[in-house]
């Protein structure tokens, strides 16, 4: 592909996103917490609980969470871990998985986010420059267009445009019985 031919991609990728935040912003759809889990280094010998730290707001949208506030605004992850922020009650040692789930709990808890809030951590930032051609990764560009995969692994991918037009409109306008 020549570099006009990326460029253009590249900016209609860019575009689509913003005209799906712009929308999302406009119908005041609720967002979610970004954070990143950091594990604190000992101090004096003394290990400390790791924590999630607040990187900012997210919408998610699928596979993509798409910047809502100020600090993540223009930016897009692929969607990673998802935490909600409650008790994390005491280790049961039911199941490793159990544990892992408790243990996020935890961190979120530690990170100050606010109690119900659903916080998305291990997101992956995509770069929207000319690293998304052929790209094997959630969000790429093939053949000169945007597409999404649900997974990097997935082997078909959805146009771009028509994705974000179907997901955004049921966080928009959700189905009956769908909200909380």
């Amino acid at each position: 592909m020549t570099d006009g031919v990326v460029q253009d991609a590249v900016q209609r990728t860019r575009a689509a996103l913003d005209a799906a935040a712009d929308r999302l912003r406009g119908a005041a759809v609720r967002d979610e917490a970004l954070g990143e889990y950091v594990e604190p280094r000992a101090v004096l010998g003394i290990r400390r609980e790791p924590t999630i730290r607040s990187l900012g707001r997210v919408w998610r949208v699928g596979a993509l969470l798409l910047g809502s506030s100020p600090e993540t605004a223009g930016r897009v992850w692929a969607t990673g871990r998802i935490t909600r922020v409650t008790d994390p009650g005491r280790q049961q040692f039911v199941s490793v998985s159990a544990e892992v789930r408790r243990a996020y709990r935890a961190a979120a808890a530690k990170g100050h986010f606010t109690e119900g809030d659903t916080v998305n951590h291990g997101a992956v930032p995509i770069p929207l420059d000319d690293s998304l051609v052929d790209a094997d990764g959630v969000l790429a560009v093939v053949d000169g267009e945007p597409v999404v995969r649900w997974s990097p692994t997935a082997g078909t991918a959805v146009p771009l445009e028509d994705y974000l037009r179907d997901r955004v409109a049921l966080l928009v306008d959700p189905p009956r019985g769908a909200t909380d």
